[in-house]
């Protein structure tokens, strides 16, 4: 058996789906624009650079769910869904997961972006095992603005893989390759487990350490 991980935003998808939530939520009113922006910006900015505070960033950008409640929460996802994501789908790379399952391989979305963005993303490229940044939860599903467990954010991705694995009985070495795709030097302790580390649509900086390194480097939307 081989093994693939997905990093998402801008590898399987042209964009951030954690960025795009927040403008989506400024179109949706429900922040006040300017000072939402520049901190949506901020700790985008910070995230590229490597340093984001994720803990400070969730309970930012959660604030507006927590305010609606679930209800209302999931009835702007979808819109999100039908308005944001959907349109940003591409064939390559649906049919790129589509190759990796025809070979049976087992496979996740391994992302930084928290569960509630990202679990109707996964299951709109059939991937049923998504390691997202898990929202911790309060009495009726409400969001409480803090992670549960051990975020999957730079080496926090390697050791909720580690986790999604054990859990199925499984550990690193039991695959004969392992795949990972991503834009990201975030993704670097992933990237560095794989056989075939793959640099997809990579930052200037990832694409460096590709080149170095010898690892292949694909563009899936040009």
């Amino acid at each position: 058996m081989n093994l693939c991980l997905f990093d998402l935003d801008d590898t399987l998808i042209p964009l951030d789906s954690d960025h795009a939530w927040g403008e989506f939520l400024i179109r949706l009113g429900w922040v006040e624009e300017a000072t939402f922006r520049r901190r949506n910006d901020e700790f985008y900015a910070q995230y590229k650079a490597g340093r984001l505070d994720i803990h400070a960033y969730v309970a930012f950008a959660t604030e507006p769910l927590r305010e609606r409640g679930p209800a209302a929460a999931a009835a702007a996802h979808a819109q999100f869904m039908r308005e944001v994501i959907e349109p940003a789908l591409r064939p390559q790379a649906l049919t790129l997961v589509r190759e990796h399952q025809a070979r049976g391989d087992r496979i996740a979305l391994v992302t930084a972006t928290n569960d509630f963005v990202t679990g109707p993303i996964a299951r709109a490229f059939g991937i049923d095992a998504l390691i997202a940044v898990r929202l911790e939860q309060g009495p009726g599903g409400t969001i409480t603005g803090r992670i549960a467990g051990t975020p999957s954010y730079r080496e926090g991705k390697v050791v909720r893989v580690s986790q999604w694995l054990a859990e199925g009985g499984h550990d690193w070495g039991d695959f004969k390759r392992i795949s990972v795709y991503s834009d990201s030097p975030n993704d670097l302790p992933l990237l560095e487990r794989a056989t075939d580390p793959v640099a997809t649509n990579p930052t200037p900086a990832l694409e460096t350490v590709a080149r170095e390194r010898g690892w292949r480097i694909l563009r899936l939307f040009e």
